[in-house]
């Protein structure tokens, strides 16, 4: 199965949608947004999949956010998500929290941890775990995603 990966849209539908064309020709199955949505209207944009979702500094309004994740059949890990899909065990933050970030990676209890918040894309092995940061749709040179297998754990980032 492939998802992808999003961060950082910071209430963006415009770059979000964008984002959601790119998602689209990967036929990706599930999204992950990694925090700082900013928007009902982001959410809105990711609705066509599964989407999870965990807050990130900037989401003020949690309570509206949190309603529009849920009306339209998201998943709100609210700042920390632990779950799974097609067997993978799949850890999420925005990333703010750095020292909540290093105990999930040096667990090594999880086979892929994503997290958003540098505006800077990162991937890397940590032992048994892919720690990935897909950089930002909004406040970075080049707005990007990721696209992972999860089946392989084969991994893109995507330019938007």
């Amino acid at each position: 199965m492939q998802i992808g990966v999003v961060s950082d849209t910071h209430g963006h539908s415009d770059f979000a949608q964008a984002a959601a064309y790119m998602l689209e020709t990967f036929s990706v199955e599930q999204v992950l947004h990694c925090g700082d949505i900013g928007s009902t209207g982001v959410v809105q944009v990711f609705s066509k999949w599964p989407t999870h979702y965990v807050f990130g500094n900037t989401d003020d309004a949690r309570d509206v956010l949190r309603d529009e994740i849920m009306a339209c059949g998201g998943t709100c890990h609210e700042t920390f998500g632990d779950f799974r899909i097609d067997n993978c065990r799949i850890g999420m933050t925005h990333g703010d929290d750095a020292a909540l970030l290093m105990r999930m990676i040096r667990s090594h209890d999880f086979d892929l941890i994503c997290s958003g918040h540098t505006h800077q894309m990162l991937v890397r092995q940590e032992g048994p775990t892919l720690v990935l940061n897909p950089g930002a749709l909004y406040r970075a040179r080049r707005h990007t995603i990721a696209i992972v297998d999860l089946k392989t754990m084969e991994h893109e980032i995507v330019e938007v």
